[in-house]
């Protein structure tokens, strides 16, 4: 789950432990005969291992020896060591916008003359190589990718009830009725995350958003260039209540949603009967899903990206990564991001676990072993732009505050939307 979302901090002594020990990037050798490259990362181990697996032997052929280390907690502690500049060589972050704080201050190398930037333009989902760009420069190449937006449901009472992917927001709306008529409750729906409660909510909002909107208003919100208290996010909170707020729609009713817990909200659409029938979360949420629903993902589950608002139109889907960056230049550092760029690096990642896709829409869906991860990395790939996580970019205050709880004191009945808006509104910073 590697947004800020959901990132949980390590203790204060692990960190002054990994501060204390320091890096391997140190080197009694000058930049330009540097052979040992420290990369940083915190995505799951399996991911690390399978990247390790492909980049370490051809860097090796080039005299170059590849160290990795698993982060955690990686956003705090890299700000830390560039301060004390003592940063790895290479580092993979779940933020880009900490990669753009650093660009602004000369704390990382521009990859425009390091990498083939037109040949990954072709290459890549289109957008993701957007993600760390500053001033028309490239900071950061995405490597791993995770995607939002996406709608589970239980797919052997699913196809069996005669329900079938919606190609539209309409189409949604419909579907909606038509398993209500049936007599079946549409949605399960839960945004209860202990000190974090109130962030699936927000993904709802971005999701809704970037389909009416599309990426360039989308990101104009997310600068609050277009204001919470907008037609155009009113247009996507209108989306989202009728979903979640008409009798009948969702498990539990409206008076459930805030005290759901997110990781559990889907599970009842594996009952012998099932409880509800579609979850919108992100590609993550299948690793909370019952333990007998894993193993057997690919007959258990279904998955279709929120659809478009009109069929064939514009139609960008929502999510996240892990970007690598330089921030000890050396002709090394910028041989390993080379192979860090190659569509195939992420072969045996791939083959590692269910969590990790590519970024690359030429990756071949065959590489992954799961007709579950095929099918939500075509929700990407065939998407028409990528736009990272809004409530992740937007100032702390907001993204990872107000707009948390704005959202969850709506839905709980505690205020009015108007007055929702207009507080997010009023907490963003000045400057």
């Amino acid at each position: 789950m590697p947004t800020r979302k959901l990132v949980l901090a390590v203790s204060a002594f692990s960190a002054l432990t990994l501060l204390a020990t320091g890096c391997s990037s140190g080197s009694d050798s000058s930049a330009s005969d540097k052979k040992t490259i420290t990369i940083w990362s915190s995505m799951d181990q399996p991911i690390i291992d399978g990247l390790k697996a492909k980049v370490n032997p051809e860097a090796k052929a080039q005299g170059i020896t590849v160290q990795w280390r698993k982060v955690d907690n990686i956003n705090q502690i890299i700000v830390q060591k560039v301060q004390a500049n003592d940063a790895p060589d290479i580092a993979l972050l779940p933020q880009p916008g900490i990669i753009k704080d650093f660009a602004t201050k000369g704390k990382v190398t521009p990859l425009d003359d390091v990498l083939d930037i037109p040949a990954l333009q072709k290459s890549m989902t289109p957008g993701t190589l957007d993600v760390a760009k500053v001033n028309g420069k490239t900071y950061g190449l995405m490597v791993s990718m995770n995607v939002k937006g996406l709608v589970f449901y239980p797919k052997k009472a699913f196809e069996a009830a005669g329900y079938t992917a919606p190609k539209t927001l309409d189409e949604l709306n419909a579907l909606t009725e038509k398993i209500k008529a049936d007599g079946k409750t549409p949605w399960c729906l839960g945004i209860e995350a202990a000190t974090a409660t109130g962030w699936p909510a927000t993904d709802w909002f971005e999701n809704l958003v970037l389909k009416y909107g599309g990426v360039d208003k989308y990101n104009e919100w997310i600068s609050h260039k277009i204001k919470f208290d907008s037609p155009l996010v009113r247009q996507a909170a209108a989306q989202f209540e009728k979903i979640a707020f008409t009798d009948g729609n969702v498990l539990g009713g409206r008076k459930s949603i805030a005290s759901n817990n997110f990781g559990t909200a889907g599970n009842p659409m594996f009952q012998s009967k099932p409880g509800c029938y579609m979850y919108q979360q992100g590609s993550f949420i299948t690793g909370f899903f019952p333990k007998a629903v894993q193993k057997n993902l690919d007959s258990e589950v279904g998955v279709f990206g929120l659809p478009p608002v009109t069929a064939g139109g514009d139609n960008p889907v929502e999510g996240g990564g892990d970007t690598a960056s330089i921030y000890q230049d050396s002709p090394a550092a910028r041989k390993v991001m080379k192979l860090l760029a190659a569509t195939d690096v992420g072969t045996t990642a791939a083959k590692n676990g269910s969590s990790f896709i590519s970024p690359h829409k030429d990756f071949p869906l065959s590489n992954y072993p799961l007709k579950t991860t095929q099918s939500i990395a075509k929700v990407a790939y065939d998407s028409t732009g990528f736009a990272f996580d809004g409530s992740d970019a937007m100032p702390t205050a907001v993204g990872t505050g107000s707009f948390w709880k704005e959202m969850t004191a709506w839905i709980s009945g505690q205020e009015s939307l108007d007055a929702a808006l207009k507080n997010i509104d009023a907490s963003w910073p000045v400057s």
